[in-house]
This record gives structure tokens, C-alpha cells and sequence, in this order.
């Protein structure tokens, strides 16, 4: 009985060495594998998509169908950057917006959790209002103009959008009015110099 339990013994020993090995290599393949990071950044961004509208082009043989995505990207903190892109598929126009917004990002002067001062511009024939509010307001805005203040990290606003409401415009101007926030001290400064 021992001669013949020693050989099975022998086996079960080097199938479980076998295997021991083989999760140790998979364990380090895991490990050593470089982790793709999709931003490429230390933080993340906020995304917010705005509109998605269905793009139909006449053509000879039919219809093309292509789809716009207008999408709003900022760190939260400041930073904002809007893009309008389309592909022949939803994810694709959205994916292809947030590359641009990326690569087109604007700084903009807060005063803590709300705006420096009172902005009102117009895109088109979209005009914005954009007003500082106190602690505790909130952010009333509507809209691309709420998904824009959102991702700059604007907490109490009050805004009013008048004449079109095109949300591509209403973004569009709602980021000239954030173009033109400065910082009252440094202007002061500025002139006094």
C-alpha cells in the first residue's frame, strides 16, 4: 500500500507545484502590466453632456445619420473647456467632444464658490445673465448653462438665459461670460500701478 501511495503522492506534489507556479506568474503578468489611465491626468474630470441631437444627410443612395454631442469638461476647480463633435455613433461624438473640451480649456477667477462679479453676454442671438450669489443660493441655472457651472465648480449663482434658447448658443455664451470674470483685486492693483 505505501509503494503505491508514494507515486500518487509524488503527482498530487507536482500538480500543486505546478499550480502554485502558475498563479504566481499570473499574479506578477497582473502586477507588472502598465494600467491604462484614460485621462492621462492626476484627477479626474467632470463630463457632462449637453445635447445630443440626430444628424440626417440626403444624400444619392438615402440617408447618412450622424450624431452631434456638445459636452462640457472641468476639474471642479476653475477649469472648463465645451466641445461640439459628431461621429456616426452616439458614444463615439460624445468620446470624440471630450477630447476637444480637453484640449480647449479655459481658467476662470472665482470668488470662492461663486463669480467675482456680474456677467452678461451674448452668442448668436442667445444672451446670458450670470450673477453672484451668497452661500447657500445654490446654482439656479438651467440648462448647458447649469452643466457649464457645474464643471467649474461654481455652487451659488443665479443666471437668466433671454432670447434663444439653443442650448449649442446658451453654452457658447454662458463660456464668454466666464471669459470675462477677473479678479477685482488684481484690477484694482493693476490700475493703481
Amino acid at each position: 500500500m505505501t509503494t503505491d501511495n508514494k507515486p500518487e503522492n509524488k503527482t498530487q506534489d507536482r500538480n500543486n507545484q505546478n499550480r502554485n507556479n502558475q498563479n504566481r506568474n499570473n499574479q506578477n503578468r497582473r502586477n507588472s502590466r502598465n494600467r491604462r489611465n484614460r485621462d492621462n491626468d492626476e484627477f479626474s474630470f467632470v463630463e457632462n453632456v449637453i445635447k445630443i441631437r440626430r444628424v440626417s444627410k440626403t444624400v444619392k443612395g438615402g440617408r447618412n445619420l450622424s450624431f452631434n454631442a456638445m459636452v462640457a469638461v472641468g476639474d471642479g476647480a476653475g477649469r472648463v473647456g465645451v466641445a461640439l463633435a459628431s461621429a456616426t455613433a452616439v458614444p463615439d461624438a460624445v468620446q470624440r467632444a471630450v477630447k476637444y473640451a480637453k484640449e480647449k480649456m479655459i481658467n476662470v477667477n472665482l470668488s470662492n464658490t461663486t463669480l467675482p462679479h456680474e456677467s452678461f453676454k451674448k452668442f448668436g442671438s442667445s444672451k446670458v445673465m450670470l450673477k453672484p450669489a451668497a452661500p447657500g443660493t445654490g446654482l439656479i441655472a438651467g440648462g448647458g448653462v447649469r452643466a457649464v457651472l457645474e464643471a467649474v465648480g461654481v455652487k451659488d449663482v443665479v443666471s437668466k438665459t433671454f432670447g434663444s434658447t439653443n442650448a449649442i448658443n446658451v453654452v457658447y455664451a454662458t463660456m464668454e461670460a466666464l471669459k470675462e470674470m477677473k479678479n477685482p483685486k488684481k484690477e484694482i492693483s493693476k490700475r493703481r500701478a
